[in-house]
Formats: C-alpha cells, sequence, structure tokens
C-alpha cells in the first residue's frame, strides 16, 4: 500500500517540535549572556536572566512531547495498517 503522507505534510507532533527547539535556543542565548559576566568580569545581568535561561529545560520538554506524540501517532498507524477490520 502506498504512503499518502505528503513530503511538505506536517506530522503529529512536529510543531510540537519545532516550537520546543525555538525555545531551546532562545534559553542557550540567555544562559550565553547570563554566564559572559563570570568570563568578563563586568557587572552580573539581573535576576530575570536567570529564569530565562530555564527557558532551555522547557524547550527540551516540549521538543519531547512533540516526540511522544509522534510516536504515538506512528504507533496508532501502524496498529491500524495491521489490523484492517477495524
Amino acid at each position: 500500500m502506498r504512503d499518502k503522507t505528503q513530503t511538505n505534510s506536517a506530522a503529529p507532533g512536529d510543531r510540537l517540535i519545532r516550537a520546543g527547539a525555538i525555545v531551546f535556543f532562545i534559553g542557550a542565548a540567555a544562559t550565553l549572556v547570563t554566564v559572559a559576566p563570570l568570563f568578563l568580569g563586568t557587572a552580573p545581568f539581573p535576576t530575570y536572566m536567570f529564569g530565562l535561561s530555564m527557558l532551555m529545560g522547557v524547550g527540551f520538554l516540549i521538543a519531547g512531547a512533540g516526540v511522544l506524540q509522534s510516536v504515538a501517532a506512528g504507533r496508532r498507524q501502524a496498529r491500524a495498517a495491521s489490523n484492517p477490520s477495524r
């Protein structure tokens, strides 16, 4: 049987993975900005920058949820293909 998925269509979980990657990289940039004064010997940034650094973990969790959603959709699709009576 031929796969009906188009090459430009988004699979379940793709949006979460992309959003998680964006949030992760924003958190990574905030981490670099927060750590830079330690090496440059300048005044540290305000406390909220440390909070923005936590976006790395949040982005990782969002992307992980997208991966789990994609895996679940693949399993449902495989189960439906192996059991055509439904």
